[in-house]
């Protein structure tokens, strides 16, 4: 039997008192159909609500006492630490375990029918992720724990039989339908050696009222998604989601070759403008409309009995200047997505050492994200979303007009924001171009899209045989390069992306 997922480290000791435990610091916070579903695809709805409730989180406190009041009694309490021992040491800054579970049973045969929710529902965690906010308030972190994840349940008794049960290997899903929260919080401590804090569980029972409530999310893309399991359609551009479409958003897996990476991507970025949303739209400082997101949000949630109004206007007073940009997104490293274990079927093993690192960067209180060069400051500017990442084109530049030095900027000017030039323009056959032409060969027109969005109003010309480089010759209307970025910029160890870097028009 291959060895589940064990924690190679040990947590680190308590250093001072925990943030939730002093008082809060002045400052700061966070026309498609739905299609046919199999039941493989069930929606991982869980990351969108846990978004939605990690906002209100975040930003509650800028409208005072008097529209919280009342909150707590929407929410459903459930016991998670109940009796648990041997926890690890808690650290610097506050953690929640946000969970997911299947509430289709809840949803009304229209919305089935519309949103194609059908199948039964199961008793089992859908999504799981772990949130870190730091000490500070500057800073969330969100990592998502694969739900097929190969893991070792501990030791307990089943909370459908009655019956114990010794150490087992399972994915990660039947933790919670062996043992319900208690022991979804015990297996996740386990794997990670990360206390939690909190436990939030939700349904996407609300999700669409919730986003319709908000006045829907903007979400941008640069391809043309389309899935016929979930009626996902969206053309490439800038779009602002209803509750059911982005329903249908955040469960498609059949619109690229990525399958669960790629709708784990697609999550990501709508969390992040659902917090764009949430801190830039007025949520927050509207008390009727922050109550009435908050109403429809909360009256699906479970959480322990430790957490409640008071709890999210503390952290909203301490974080008012929470932005997309203060949030980063990663998931656990995985050292096989496809690990075969008898009797359980297809797992996702982790990358233990790497995962090691990543859960030790949360006990720590440092960010995921690779820290900026010494004396550079972070550079923020709006780009535009391109599907092929520039530092993946190869670009040759020629100048066609008679502007000394033309070829030459424009190389720099692609260069600055990725584009793998050649560094060597030339001049064109022709130097009358009043218009900036790209040349490209078919087999390669997904680079030559990147190269014209970051080049508008350039013409564009299929050339057989040309290979991989793509050619711009300059014309007289060049004025500049426009920034464009990666649809899915992930970086650094952890593939980790920043807010910012996933909303329309960047930060």
């Amino acid at each position: 039997m291959p060895q589940p997922h064990r924690p190679t480290r040990p947590a680190l000791p308590a250093r001072s008192a925990r943030p939730s435990q002093r008082a809060p610091r002045p400052g700061g916070p966070a026309g498609s159909r739905a299609g046919g579903k199999r039941p493989a695809d069930r929606p991982r709805w869980g990351v969108r609500l846990a978004a939605g409730l990690s906002v209100l989180v975040l930003g509650s406190g800028a409208l005072g006492h008097a529209v919280m009041t009342g909150l707590d009694t929407g929410i459903q309490r459930v016991d998670p630490f109940k009796d648990m021992k041997n926890r690890p040491q808690a650290g610097h800054g506050v953690n929640f375990l946000l969970v997911g579970t299947d509430g289709r049973d809840k949803i009304t045969a229209e919305e089935k029918r519309e949103y194609r929710l059908g199948g039964a529902p199961c008793h089992c965690t859908d999504t799981v992720m772990l949130v870190h906010l730091s000490a500070d308030r500057a800073r969330a972190s969100v990592v998502s724990l694969p739900r097929d994840s190969f893991v070792e349940l501990p030791a307990h008794v089943d909370g459908s039989s009655g019956k114990p049960h010794g150490a087992h290997p399972v994915k990660l899903n039947a933790a919670y339908a062996e043992g319900g929260p208690q022991l979804t919080v015990r297996t996740v401590e386990s794997m990670t050696r990360v206390k939690i804090d909190h436990y939030l569980e939700v349904d996407f029972t609300s999700f669409m009222k919730t986003v319709d409530a908000m006045g829907g999310v903007e979400i941008c893309t640069a391809k043309t998604m389309k899935d016929p399991s979930t009626g996902l359609d969206l053309l490439p551009g800038t779009h602002r989601l209803s509750g059911g479409q982005a329903l249908q958003y955040v469960r498609s897996r059949h619109v690229d070759g990525a399958s669960d990476l790629g709708r784990m991507q697609r999550q990501q970025r709508f969390i992040a403008a659902l917090i764009k949303q949430a801190t830039g739209g007025g949520v927050l400082l509207n008390p009727v409309k922050f109550k009435q997101v908050s109403s429809t949000l909360l009256g699906s949630v479970r959480a322990d009995r430790g957490f409640g109004s008071e709890q999210m206007l503390a952290l909203g007073q301490a974080m008012r200047d929470f932005t997309p940009s203060s949030s980063e997104f990663a998931s656990v490293p995985v050292g096989n997505p496809s690990f075969p274990v008898k009797g359980i079927g297809s797992t996702v093993k982790w990358d233990e050492a790497k995962a090691a690192k990543l859960f030790q960067a949360l006990r720590d209180d440092r960010p995921l994200s690779p820290a900026p060069a010494p004396g550079k400051p972070v550079r923020r500017q709006p780009a535009v979303p391109v599907d092929v990442p520039p530092g993946q084109v190869r670009v040759q530049v020629e100048n066609g007009t008679r502007i000394d030095g033309l070829g030459t900027r424009v190389d720099s000017a692609l260069r600055a924001t990725g584009f793998d030039t050649t560094r060597a323009p030339g001049n064109g056959a022709s130097r009358d171009v009043k218009r900036t032409v790209i040349t490209y060969d078919p087999r390669w027109d997904r680079s030559a899209r990147t190269v014209s969005t970051a080049l508008p109003g350039s013409e564009m010309r299929a050339v057989r045989g040309q290979g991989r480089t793509v050619v711009v010759i300059a014309g007289a209307d060049y004025r500049k390069v426009v920034t464009v970025r990666a649809e899915d910029p992930y970086q650094g160890e952890f593939g980790v992306v920043t807010g910012d870097q996933v909303v329309c028009g960047g930060s």
